[in-house]
């Protein structure tokens, strides 16, 4: 852009601000500081237009007094053809003369139509000639002005624009970022934790299923995958989830009586002690003895969070001291006796503690002081039930708490003995049933509960003042257990009874979050990793079974040495009867008796007839056994026959001749 295009648009610019300088509801403020529209809201212009259309308007303005000057250089050479007895240098100062008369025109020109319209005096470059740009100044209107157009509609709407966003002010449902929704797919039972960090960059869910999930929204594509899953408390379904107020730690409550502080990422950070539950009074023992119930963070704190249980205790915990509670508050009953603690939360500024109790009442006390309430209702809500939600509007005055006998009520902690508004019929079937404020703190939002096969769980809108019902979103075919509205990223997340957390937001009115992952398309699968087949490993080839490789001998040899288990003399093998408690080789046992002596016999028993002869003298010379039996129980031979004397003593064994 050449010195005439910037003298063009700075006498645009300056035209302009003299234009607002004159119909300003202030001119000598406005003329003071330099713009105008004190009073007025702030609007939105779109500047690349505008710069776009200065710019082309210069240029067009530019070309028509490059013309005009074609034109008169063409008018000066037919004047020094006419004139040839000047010499060149009259002619250059003739030349030079004219030209410093057309500007002075112009410039008078200039100011006589400024002193027309008004009688301030003009900062900046002076104006092009009008007559030379635009021709006539008959031609012109008096109330047109040089400059880019305005955005369409700016003359004529601007009361209109004033009284829209007034209505937007003053109506609260049309912030209700609900004109797109996400769903992630938690698993296949209830969602009964939402948290979400305090920038809005990661949601983290868990559920009935003991399941902890991670998401990231700047991480993930329109597949909607979580980046992490794990099982932090075991086999306990989990109650509670809350990023803390830097957002670089996570309190998870489940079901058993240690609550647990993960990082971001999922790994543990610290778990609080378990108390004695043999001790009576639970404020001498160093952490709950029970099932806990709910939990959440300090917010101004970032190291401090706190837990209520069913051992009736509220207790609050340092994350740096996982050996004992910090602090202890015993709820009670109108007859001193204990009650337990279903929900509790701090306020907005930390100062104080509420907790809503199994008899139906809130008690509320200071941080500081834990023996006596500041506040209370005993009948706050029906007793015997559960209250599931107590939370804080922002402004920290308000109070609202939702009730396990299906009511929402809205309480003033500076007046406590009655709620300001109740809405009743809101079926709640869980013990964690949410309720929660808008960030403009106008409406309250909280969930409904439906059977199986009963309809949609809904997410009804609140007024805050007047407890009207101004808006409702029909979630799913389930119950709708947590709601979340992140007052950053102006968007709702939804946790239902089937699995699922939703995610509405709006693309104008919401930031980041969800607008995030829905524009990124969804990753490709590699055709290596489909062709890819599992691997079968066995045990002992994993990490965990492989025993480790030792690199020096040496060095190895040096520490069983030193090992007394390794380095000792083993045991010599027992000769004799046996002492300190071994067994001999020749042992009096009957069992080492019988193997010495009979089964280990190692006779040749080969010949059955060698064996019995081997014992026959011995069983004649001293017949015990079988010689008496059979001396008198021998039959006669009768039929034998006859033989004589000599035959038979021939006949007769050896040992029998002797005998006779």
């Amino acid at each position: 852009m050449d010195a005439e295009e910037t003298v063009g648009v700075g006498a645009l610019a300056a035209e302009a601000s003299h234009m607002e300088l004159v119909g300003g509801p202030h001119p000598e403020l406005a003329a003071t500081m330099g713009f105008s529209g004190f009073g007025k809201k702030a609007r939105t212009f779109d500047l690349e237009a505008m710069f776009e259309q200065t710019r082309r308007t210069a240029v067009e303005r530019s070309k028509k007094m490059l013309e005009a000057r074609a034109r008169e250089e063409e008018a000066h050479k037919e004047e020094e053809l006419r004139s040839q007895h000047d010499d060149d240098l009259s002619a250059a100062s003739g030349s030079s003369v004219m030209g410093a008369c057309s500007a002075l025109t112009c410039r008078e020109t200039e100011s006589s139509d400024s002193e027309d319209g008004s009688n301030e005096e003009l900062i900046g470059p002076p104006l092009p000639c009008q007559t030379s740009i635009q021709g006539p100044a008959e031609d012109t209107d008096d109330d047109e002005f040089i400059g880019p157009p305005l955005p369409p509609g700016y003359k004529d709407s601007d009361d209109d624009d004033d009284d829209d966003m007034q209505e937007e002010d003053n109506n609260p449902v049309k912030k209700i970022p609900d004109s797109h929704e996400i769903t992630l797919l938690h698993g296949t039972k209830t969602v009964s934790a939402l948290g979400l960090d305090p920038s809005g960059a990661r949601l983290v869910t868990g559920g009935y299923d003991y399941d902890v999930r991670l998401w990231d929204f700047a991480g993930m594509d329109a597949s909607l995958q979580a980046f992490r899953s794990l099982q932090p408390c075991e086999c306990h379904q989990i109650k509670s989830l809350q990023y803390s107020s830097t957002g670089d730690v996570i309190l998870v409550v489940s079901g058993n009586s240690q609550a647990k502080v993960l990082d971001r990422d999922g790994f543990p950070v610290m778990e609080c002690v378990k108390g004695d539950q043999y001790i009576v009074d639970m404020a001498n023992t160093k952490g709950h003895t029970a099932m806990l119930n709910t939990g959440c963070w300090h917010p101004k704190i970032k190291e401090e969070f706190l837990t209520c249980s069913n051992d009736g205790t509220v207790r609050t915990w340092d994350v740096n001291n996982d050996k004992k509670h910090k602090g202890v508050f015993k709820p009670r009953s109108g007859q001193g006796k204990r009650v337990i603690p279903t929900t509790c939360t701090y306020s907005r500024d930390g100062k104080l503690i509420a907790a809503g109790c199994q008899d139906g009442s809130i008690q509320i006390w200071d941080r500081n002081m834990n023996v006596h309430t500041k506040f209370h209702c005993r009948q706050a809500h029906a007793p015997g039930t559960e209250t599931s939600c107590l939370t804080f509007s922002y402004d920290g005055t308000v109070l609202a708490s939702r009730g396990g006998d299906d009511t929402l009520k809205a309480w003033d902690i500076r007046q406590f003995k009655k709620p300001l508004n109740s809405v009743e019929g809101l079926s709640s079937f869980f013990p964690m049933t949410d309720c929660c404020f808008s960030p403009d703190d106008k409406l309250i939002v909280t969930g409904t509960s439906v059977k199986k096969g009963g309809g949609n769980g809904k997410l009804i809108f609140f007024e805050r003042e007047t407890f009207q019902k101004v808006y409702e979103i029909e979630v799913t075919d389930a119950s709708v257990v947590r709601c979340l509205w992140h007052p950053k990223l102006n968007q709702i997340m939804v946790g239902t009874g089937n699995g699922l957390a939703k995610v509405y937001y709006d693309p104008i009115k919401s930031q980041r979050g969800a607008k995030l992952c829905v524009v990124k398309t969804k990753r490709k699968a590699r055709q290596a990793e489909t062709l890819t087949q599992d691997y079968i490993i066995t045990p002992h080839a994993l990490p965990m079974f492989r025993e480790p490789r030792q690199r020096s001998t040496r060095k190895q040899l040096e520490k069983d040495r030193l090992d007394p288990l390794k380095s000792h003399k083993p045991e010599p093998p027992v000769a004799g009867p046996g002492r300190g408690g071994r067994v001999g080789t020749h042992g009096g046992t009957l069992s080492s008796y019988i193997v010495k002596n009979i089964a280990l016999d190692k006779t040749d028993d080969s010949n059955p007839r060698e064996a019995i002869l081997r014992h026959a003298k011995e069983a004649e010379d001293n017949p015990y056994w079988v010689a008496p039996a059979y001396s008198k129980t021998q039959p006669k031979a009768v039929f034998a026959e006859v033989e004589s004397e000599e035959d038979e003593t021939d006949n007769k064994p050896e040992w029998k001749k002797r005998k006779i």
